[in-house]
C-alpha cells in the first residue's frame, strides 16, 4: 500500500484554496465596488457643479445696465456699461461697474451675485 502525504491544514493553505474556488467573485465585487464609487463621485461632486456652472451662467446673460453686482474680488456696485472686447484675437465681454466714487472695468465671467447686495434682502 502507498502511504498518503499528510499536509497541515493552516490559516494560509485555507485562505488559497478559498481563493482559487472564487476567483471571478472577488472580480465582480470589486467591479461592483468601483461602479458605487463612480455613482457617488458623479451626484456629490460632478452633477452639483454642472448645475451651478448652468445658473451662473444664466445669470451672467441676464446682465444689464444698473443692475446691481459683486465681483469675486468683493467690489459691490453697479452696472454702467457692457461691452465685448477683442482681446488677443478672443471676444470677452467687458462690464464696467461704479463703486462709490471709483469707476472699474472687469470680465463678464468674474461677476458672482447679480441683485441686492446682500442675500435674501428684497430687490429694490
Amino acid at each position: 500500500m502507498q502511504e498518503e502525504s499528510k499536509t497541515p491544514v493552516t490559516p494560509s493553505f485555507l485562505a488559497l484554496l478559498a481563493q482559487g474556488q472564487s476567483g471571478t467573485g472577488g472580480l465582480s465585487i470589486l467591479v461592483l465596488q468601483m461602479a458605487a464609487i463612480g455613482l457617488v463621485f458623479y451626484f456629490l461632486i460632478l452633477r452639483p457643479s454642472g448645475q451651478a456652472r448652468k445658473r451662473h451662467a444664466e445669470l451672467l446673460s441676464k446682465l444689464k445696465k444698473g443692475d446691481d453686482v459683486m465681483t469675486t474680488g468683493g467690489i459691490v456696485g453697479k452696472v454702467r456699461d457692457i461691452r465685448e472686447v477683442e482681446h488677443e484675437g478672443a471676444k470677452e465681454m467687458r462690464v464696467t461697474i461704479e463703486s462709490g466714487t471709483a469707476t472699474v472695468v472687469i470680465e463678464r465671467s468674474r461677476i458672482v451675485r447679480v441683485g441686492s447686495s446682500a442675500p435674501g434682502a428684497p430687490a429694490a
